[in-house]
């Protein structure tokens, strides 16, 4: 099934999105006598994957817009270099374990929204990857390599962007370099993982203006979904809601007016425009 968070009538609202439309969880609940929350992340947090949809009316995609599945994830994690095409684009080695690295809630902006580069003199050199993300389903911590199945509730698309000039200057700047606004976005849709029956067979694909910029496989990842998940349990307790955004095989150099996307057949596609920011104080 696929779940989404939509702006329809001035409000938020989760539903579950087909070929037709996407179908609000308010609905489903009045035709079905259903008690699932109007929220994803607590869909998530309660273990909800599937819901009853015959006879719901679907609105029309043209007439809402999709939104982030929710608006603070617990924790966002980000893999770097998990692919060598990535490591030869930038000049980088790949790390043996996973260079896993954390972006803040603050560096979200909604899918189809708009990347704002900062003023140049902040980061003149900025890098978008489309990437595969897991969503974590269930609170977990030391989980045995065969129980992952069961603590993921399904995957999602993700845009990562990257400061290079600043990564450049030192990599222990990677936080900082990741961390600006507008670096990150993810879904719309987070499809349930029960829909996907080979992760390592997913193509991602980041496009950029129009043509693919980079396309690789993830059984082609140095670590695969499934071992980052146990890998990052081993140090932290995963919450429903997290966020593993599994890396890119390269990413797009982007200028303003430039229009930048991550594909996924099967999960889902992101998109977003490329503007200029200024240095606008706020207080």
């Amino acid at each position: 099934m696929k779940w989404m968070t939509f702006l329809y009538g001035g409000r938020k609202h989760a539903g579950v999105a087909t070929a037709a439309g996407v179908l609000p969880v308010a609905e489903i609940n009045a035709r079905h006598g259903t008690a699932i929350p109007n929220d994803l992340l607590a869909i998530i947090q309660a273990g909800i994957r599937t819901a009853p949809v015959a006879d719901v009316p679907p609105l029309p995609f043209a007439e809402v817009q999709p939104w982030l599945p929710y608006d603070a994830p617990p924790k966002i994690w980000c893999i770097g270099l998990n692919y060598q095409s990535h490591a030869e684009d930038i000049g980088a080695v790949q790390p043996e374990e996973p260079g896993s690295f954390m972006k803040p809630a603050s560096s979200l902006f909604p899918p189809g929204g708009e990347i704002v580069l900062p003023p140049p003199e902040v980061s003149d050199e900025v890098d978008a990857e489309g990437e595969l993300a897991v969503v974590i389903g269930k609170t977990c911590r030391f989980v045995p390599a065969e129980h992952v199945r069961d603590v993921i509730f399904g995957y999602t698309t993700t845009l990562d962007l990257t400061a290079l000039d600043v990564l450049r200057k030192n990599p222990r700047y990677l936080t900082r370099a990741k961390s600006v606004d507008t670096f990150f976005s993810f879904g719309p849709v987070i499809v349930t993982a029960d829909e996907i029956a080979d992760v390592d067979a997913l193509e991602v694909v980041t496009e950029h203006n129009g043509a693919v910029c980079s396309r690789d496989y993830v059984r082609n990842m140095k670590t695969r979904p499934f071992e980052l998940v146990r890998f990052h349990s081993d140090f932290m307790t995963l919450q429903p809601g997290d966020v593993i955004s599994t890396g890119c095989p390269k990413g797009a150099r982007i200028k303003p007016g430039d229009r930048v996307g991550g594909r996924i057949d099967g999960v889902g596609s992101i998109s977003a425009r490329v503007t200029q920011g200024a240095r606008t104080p706020r207080y």
